[in-house]
């Protein structure tokens, strides 16, 4: 079997960043223009605590503006993917307030914070690879489902168990894992009963694109994909991602008119030339960080 890569420290100011020293992730640069983000909760089974959705939201932001980043994969250093909600953290505080409107109010917008979280993965203009094994329980559905391409193992199944506690999943999932597999009743299924989807049950619906054998080859998998996607134009990935982000929720007519102004801007790019002159010289392509 293909062993990974032993996965070192990109040189530059990426090495030395904020991306280092976390508590609840883990980073590393396997490759030029690769950030992999590891879940390192191992012993709570990477359950989701407040310190978690601080420092993913972190992670995401930075490598948006990073140009050493091109692409970001997120897997898991536990046994599973993610557990979920670390229900004995209190992530949700009402401020102490006693009367039901204020405190509401407070729950609120605190909820809204948390959301935050995902949504800088959703709009990250760098692509994310979620590479799952094991388990993938509640906040994991919604983690996964704001990442750009979905990879698990063969062990790996999905339940979204937010009804087994007495809530409605509110982090994303009911709002992006309708789009991504594109099947209403499968999802609805999935969220009134909380039960489990196996891997090949992912695959089927599209809520996956691969399924491999184990952690270490659907990880190789992952890094082979990344690889391939950085070294692509970085506009034209920023781009794409961009106008499929968008076209999303509006009509053809709409993402048409997104893309075309997008492409003004970047046919004027020198990475047209240099993606030009090495198809004709049948090289590959070397592109300047974005």
């Amino acid at each position: 079997m293909t062993m990974v890569a032993e996965q070192q420290p990109l040189p530059g100011p990426a090495a030395t960043s904020p991306y280092q020293n976390l508590e609840t992730l883990r980073t590393s640069f396997p490759d030029q223009g690769i950030l992999h983000v590891e879940l390192n909760r191992p012993n709570k089974l990477n359950a989701m605590n407040a310190v978690f959705w601080a420092e993913y939201k972190k992670v995401f932001e930075l490598a948006a503006h990073d140009p050493q980043v091109r692409v970001v994969i997120v897997s898991s250093n536990a046994r599973v993917f993610t557990a979920g909600l670390d229900l004995s953290d209190e992530v949700v505080a009402s401020n102490g307030e006693t009367d039901p409107g204020r405190r509401g109010v407070a729950l609120y917008h605190a909820v809204l914070n948390i959301q935050a979280t995902f949504n800088a993965q959703a709009n990250c203009q760098k692509p994310s690879i979620a590479v799952i094994h094991g388990a993938c329980i509640g906040g994991g559905v919604d983690l996964v489902s704001a990442a750009d391409i979905r990879y698990c193992s063969k062990d790996a199944y999905f339940c979204v168990k937010e009804v087994d506690i007495a809530l409605a999943a509110d982090l994303g999932t009911l709002q992006r894992l309708p789009k991504v597999v594109g099947n209403d009743s499968w999802v609805r299924e999935m969220c009134y009963t909380a039960r489990n989807a196996p891997s090949a049950e992912a695959l089927q619906v599209g809520l996956v694109s691969q399924v491999c054998e184990d952690k270490e080859a659907v990880l190789q998998a992952a890094l082979e994909t990344a690889r391939l996607i950085a070294s692509k134009s970085p506009v034209a990935v920023v781009s794409t991602k961009n106008v499929l982000n968008f076209s999303r929720s509006r009509t053809v007519e709409e993402g048409l008119n997104y893309v075309a102004t997008w492409n003004a801007f970047a046919i004027q790019t020198g990475d047209v030339r240099v993606a030009a002159l090495a198809s004709l010289s049948k090289k590959p392509a070397t592109f300047s960080k974005l």
